[in-house]
C-alpha cells in the first residue's frame, strides 16, 4: 500500500514538473535612449535563470521564460543600469539614461550661447601648416526675442601673445587666431578684490561706442578672489613636455626649459614636481620630487633634448597616471602640458584628443597648456585640450611671456578658485533693443551641432575678466541719457560656479545699473578696453567696424594707456605695426542682422 502511494505521489510530481516545463511565456520589448534612439547590443539578464540576452537591431528583444512575470537588468557601457519587474502580457519600452561622462563626450561645447538662436554650417581653415578652429563672430540679437545670453569664463590668454608673434614677424594674423576675450584677459584690467568671503566681485558701466555713435557699450567686469600666497594649497605638478623632433628649435624646447626653470625657483618644500616626456618614446624623466630639491629638478630640465615622433596621447595618459599616484586631497593637482601641438602618433585628431582629455579629467586633475612654435603650431589641438581638461591655455612667444605666465601670474595660471564658471546676462528690453557680445565667438562645428551646450571654464586666483557688449539702445534709453531719469537696470548678471573639488553649484548675482557716461569722460581702463576690442575687430576684418581705421585705434590707445604699464605701452607698438602691415582699411557694407 505504501509502495503504491509513493508511486502515485511520484507520478503527480512528474506531471506537475512536466506541466511547468511546457508552460512558456514571452517577454517582448525595445530599448531606447532619452532621445528615442534605439539602442543595440544592450546586455539583458533574466534573473530567474541568470542567462544573458541582448537587444537586436532597432533595440528590440524577445526572451522566452517559464514565468508569466520576471525580473530583468539592462546594462550598456556609458548608460545607467536599469532593473525592473516585467509581465509577459505587456510590451516593454525601456529608456536608458546616459551617464554624465558619456553625455559630455557626445556634446560640443560653446563659449557663448543664446537660447533658440539658429546658426549655420562648418568650414575648415588651415593657415599653412598651422591649424586654428574656425569661428563665427557673434551677431546682434533682438532683446525682445532673446533677452538672455550666456558666456563661459576662464583665464585663457593665448591669442594675444600669438597675435604679437605674427605682427613682430611683419605678417598678417590669421582671422581665426584672433579671440578677443583672450586679448582682454591678457591685461587683467583694474583688479578689484571681492568683499568678505565672496569668490567674485562684479561691476558694470555703460558708455558711448567709439566705432558707432548710435550704439552704446556695456562693460561687465568680473574679478576673482585672490589667494593669500601663504595659504596656497600644496601642489602636485606634472610637467608633460614634448621633446619630439618638431621641438628642436630655439623658440620651442629651449624656450620651455627657460620657462620651467623660472617656475621651479618658486616651488616650496610642500610642492611636488614630476616630469614626463614624449618624443620617440614616452618616459618619466623625473619621479615625484619635493620642491626643496630644486637642483635635482633643474638638472632634469637641463637634460631634456628633442628628437623622434610625437606620441602625445601616450604622454598624456602617463602624466595623468603619475599625477593620480601622488594625488593631494584638497591640493592643487595639475598637469602642465608644453607642446607645439603637432601630435602625429596615437590619437591625433581634435575629436580623439577631446574624448581622451574628457576621460582624463574625471580624476579631478587640472590641465594647463603652454603652446610654443610657429609654422606647424597646432592652436586648434591645444585649445581643445585646455577647454576640455579643466584647464587654461597660454602661448609663449618669448622668455618674457614665460616669466609672465609662470612667475608673475603664477596664481592665476596654476591655482583655481572656481570651476565650471559661466555667466548669464539677461537684458532689459525697455532699454536694450539689440545686443552683440564682443569676443567669446564659437567654433563653427559647435554652432552646427544642435546638441552643443555651454560649458563653464576654470578661473584662477586674482583674475580680472572683462566682457563687453555692443548695444543698440531703445528710444527710452537714448532720451534718458541727458537727464538720467531712468532708474531701471540695463540687465542682470548671474555667475554660475562651483568651488574646486566640490559638486555643489553656486550662484553670484549682480544688477547692471543705468550708469551711462561718454567714453571720453570714462575711466582710462574702459577706454583702453574699447581700443583692444577695436584692434581685435580690425584684425578679424569684422563687418561691425566698417567705418573704423587703424588711426582710430591708435588715437584711442594713446589717450588711454597707463604709461607705467609696459604691457599697455607694448600694445601701442603692436597697433602701429599692424597699421603698416594692413595698410588703409577699406570700407564695408553694413552686415545684415540675423537675430530678427
Amino acid at each position: 500500500m505504501q509502495l503504491l502511494m509513493r508511486k502515485a505521489a511520484l507520478l503527480m510530481w512528474w506531471l506537475c514538473f512536466c506541466s511547468t516545463i511546457s508552460a512558456q511565456y514571452y517577454l517582448r520589448g525595445e530599448v531606447k535612449d532619452e532621445k528615442n534612439n534605439p539602442l543595440q547590443n544592450v546586455k539583458i539578464i533574466l534573473h530567474s535563470t541568470d542567462l544573458p540576452y541582448a537587444s537586436g537591431i532597432g533595440g528590440a528583444f524577445g526572451i522566452i521564460t517559464a514565468k508569466d512575470s520576471d525580473s530583468l537588468t539592462f546594462s550598456l557601457d556609458g548608460y545607467q543600469d536599469i532593473s525592473l519587474r516585467a509581465k509577459t502580457t505587456q510590451y516593454l519600452t525601456v529608456v536608458m539614461k546616459m551617464l554624465p561622462f558619456t553625455a559630455s563626450l557626445q556634446k560640443k561645447h560653446l563659449l557663448s550661447f543664446t537660447k533658440n538662436f539658429q546658426v549655420f554650417s562648418e568650414k575648415k581653415f588651415v593657415i599653412g601648416d598651422e591649424t586654428y578652429n574656425p569661428i563665427i563672430e557673434n551677431d546682434f540679437i533682438k532683446t525682445e526675442r532673446y533677452p538672455e545670453t550666456g558666456l563661459a569664463l576662464n583665464v585663457d590668454r593665448a591669442s594675444y601673445s600669438n597675435i604679437r608673434r605674427f605682427l613682430n614677424m611683419a605678417s598678417q594674423v590669421p582671422e581665426d587666431a584672433v579671440r578677443i576675450e583672450e586679448m582682454l584677459n591678457y591685461f587683467n584690467f583694474n583688479y578689484t578684490p571681492p568683499k568678505n568671503d565672496s569668490i567674485f566681485s562684479v561691476v558694470s558701466q555703460l558708455t558711448s561706442c567709439p566705432w558707432n555713435p548710435d550704439n552704446e557699450l556695456l562693460y561687465v567686469q568680473v574679478c576673482s578672489k585672490k589667494i593669500n600666497l601663504e595659504s596656497v594649497p600644496p601642489s602636485n605638478l606634472v610637467f608633460l613636455i614634448d621633446v619630439s623632433g618638431s621641438m628642436d628649435m630655439p623658440n620651442r624646447l629651449p624656450l620651455l626649459k627657460s620657462a620651467f626653470r623660472k617656475l621651479v625657483e618658486n616651488l616650496r618644500p610642500v610642492d611636488t614636481v614630476s616630469i614626463v616626456v614624449y618624443g620617440g618614446v614616452v618616459g618619466v624623466m623625473l619621479q615625484p620630487t619635493s620642491g626643496n630639491q630644486k637642483e635635482k629638478i633643474l638638472e632634469a630640465i637641463e637634460d631634456l633634448n628633442a628628437g623622434g615622433f610625437t606620441p602625445g596621447e601616450a604622454g598624456i595618459r602617463q602624466a595623468y597616471r603619475l599625477a593620480q599616484s601622488k594625488f593631494i586631497k584638497g591640493g592643487n593637482n595639475r598637469v602642465i602640458l608644453a607642446t607645439d601641438g603637432d601630435f602625429n602618433v596615437g590619437q591625433t585628431g581634435e575629436q580623439d584628443l577631446e574624448e581622451l582629455i574628457i576621460h582624463m579629467k574625471q580624476s579631478g586633475i587640472y590641465l594647463t597648456c603652454l603652446g610654443v612654435g610657429m609654422g606647424n603650431y597646432k592652436d586648434s589641438k591645444i585649445e581643445v585640450l585646455a577647454k576640455k581638461g579643466n584647464g587654461n591655455f597660454a602661448y609663449l612667444d618669448d622668455e618674457r611671456e614665460g616669466e609672465k605666465v609662470l612667475v608673475k601670474e603664477l596664481t592665476q595660471t596654476l591655482y583655481a578658485v572656481a570651476d565650471d564658471v559661466y555667466m548669464n546676462v539677461t537684458f532689459n528690453p525697455k532699454l536694450v533693443q539689440e545686443y552683440r557680445l564682443i569676443g567669446f565667438d564659437n567654433k563653427k562645428s559647435a554652432l552646427s551641432d544642435s546638441s552643443s551646450t555651454l560649458e563653464g571654464g576654470e578661473v584662477g586666483s586674482g583674475h580680472s575678466l572683462m566682457a563687453v557688449f555692443e548695444i543698440v539702445p531703445t528710444n527710452r534709453n537714448v532720451n534718458s541719457v541727458g537727464d538720467q531719469w531712468v532708474k531701471e537696470k540695463v540687465g542682470t548678471v548671474k555667475i554660475h560656479y562651483s568651488k574646486p573639488g566640490e559638486k555643489l553649484a553656486r550662484n553670484h548675482y549682480y544688477d547692471c545699473p543705468f550708469n551711462y557716461s561718454d567714453l571720453d569722460s570714462s575711466d582710462k581702463y574702459l577706454r583702453f578696453t574699447a581700443a583692444v576690442c577695436m584692434f581685435g575687430g580690425l584684425l578679424r576684418d569684422s563687418p561691425f567696424l566698417k567705418n573704423t581705421s587703424w588711426d582710430d585705434v591708435l588715437n584711442l590707445a594713446k589717450e588711454s594707456i597707463d604709461e607705467t604699464n609696459p604691457l599697455q605701452k607694448e600694445f601701442l607698438d603692436l597697433v602701429t605695426k599692424a597699421k603698416k602691415i594692413y595698410g588703409v582699411k577699406k570700407k564695408k557694407k553694413t552686415p545684415e542682422k540675423t537675430g530678427n
